[in-house]
């Protein structure tokens, strides 16, 4: 005598539809993406199946500094220049330092904890760190840039007799003016010291191209050697932190030797470079494709010029920024975080924040977004 016929178990028809309806819905949108030509993205996908640790703002930093506001990280602290003079704040939004002071078009630059904030086109210029002002500069003419070395020290460049001169002047960390060279001619860009102390180089604008000059020793008004790129235009110097002096130009980075001699480093003449960051080390370019709209890639190089990540977009960046193995990318539609082999980690968009216009890493997972009347701390909730 047979038993009661057991019912049947349903459970495997319905993972089957599912999964043919998700083969169906991933295979509809590859389609799509490569009729319309967009970049095939599953982190919308990935994310339904991998939480992620939710990205959170916090309130606005109550930074007071006026208009034309610009921000720089001193490791424990956030430094903010303004047309009303510095201000500096701890990670938790508390005041360790302010001073006073006029500015019609600031900037601010910083290094290793030290940070000079300067008026371009005025005289008046600040150095400081997270809790003290270490000196007060007023330069001899118009300030075009200012620059911080690892130990501390800054090159400040001006522009001297109606503009027809560059004056480059050298400050140790204490402030004291150590070194003044004076150029015989040409527009100064630029100036960038030596973590040793040792070298100055000068960019400036020339005839025939750019010319990066170099002064060993700190001693004498003839450069010891140069270089000079005809026919392009070198956008900034910086010494590495192997002490490599890297020129970046329009499309290609150059290592110049003590000598003058110039070798490429990594070159992109098929890209138009957008930004670039150099820190902790590292190098990265966001170049992008000419006449695509928003199409390109960004490169993360180490300091021998070999890739170490590549993140393909076709979406604007609006800024980028980079510490200690994240990098911050912001776009209009939110803020994203990568790991330091540029795999997405993080994504804040529910609410995109209008009047953002620069994100600045503070650590690994941490930043703070800016705008003309914001300036809001974005940290990684891990809890």
């Amino acid at each position: 005598m047979f038993g009661k016929k057991k019912p049947k178990k349903k459970w495997h028809r319905i993972v089957g539809i599912a999964f043919s309806l998700v083969s169906l819905i991933i295979l509809t949108y590859v389609s799509i993406s490569l009729i319309a030509g967009r970049q095939v993205n599953f982190n919308w996908f990935t994310s339904i199946f991998v939480p992620t640790a939710p990205i959170e703002i916090a309130d606005e930093l109550p930074f007071y500094v006026g208009r034309n506001r610009t921000f720089a990280n001193l490791g424990d602290g956030i430094a903010a220049a303004g047309t009303l003079g510095i201000q500096v704040l701890d990670h938790n939004g508390n005041e360790t330092l302010r001073d006073a002071f006029r500015m019609f078009r600031p900037a601010v630059s910083a290094n290793n904890g030290r940070a000079i904030a300067f008026d371009i086109g005025g005289t008046a210029a600040r150095v400081f760190d997270s809790g003290q002002l270490i000196s007060s500069i007023e330069a001899s003419g118009p300030i075009v840039s200012a620059s911080v070395n690892q130990r501390g020290w800054v090159a400040v460049s001006t522009q001297e007799d109606n503009a027809l001169r560059g004056v480059i002047t050298v400050y140790n960390d204490r402030g004291i003016g150590m070194y003044r060279v004076n150029l015989g001619s040409g527009y100064a860009l630029s100036a960038a010291l030596s973590n040793d102390n040792r070298t100055l180089a000068v960019l400036n604008l020339i005839d025939t191209g750019s010319r990066v000059a170099l002064f060993h020793g700190l001693r004498g008004q003839e450069p010891d050697s140069e270089f000079i790129l005809p026919g392009s235009l070198v956008l900034d110097i910086r010494f590495l932190s192997n002490n490599n002096l890297l020129a970046i130009s329009t499309d290609s980075l150059i290592i110049i030797d003590d000598d003058g001699n110039g070798s490429a480093l990594f070159e992109f003449f098929e890209k138009r470079l957008s930004g670039f960051i150099i820190q902790d080390g590292v190098i990265i370019l966001n170049l992008m494709d000419y006449g695509v709209g928003h199409v390109g890639r960004v490169v993360k190089l180490d300091e021998r010029g070999r890739i170490q990540g590549e993140l393909t977009t076709n979406r604007e960046i609006i800024s980028m920024s980079y510490k200690n193995g994240s990098l911050f990318v912001l776009r209009n539609d939110g803020i994203t975080i990568y790991d330091s082999e540029f795999n997405e980690l993080h994504f804040y968009g529910e609410n995109p924040l209008s009047g953002l216009t620069r994100v600045l890493a503070l650590d690994a997972g941490v930043a703070v977004a800016t705008g003309e009347h914001l300036a809001l701390a974005v940290r990684v909730n891990d809890d």
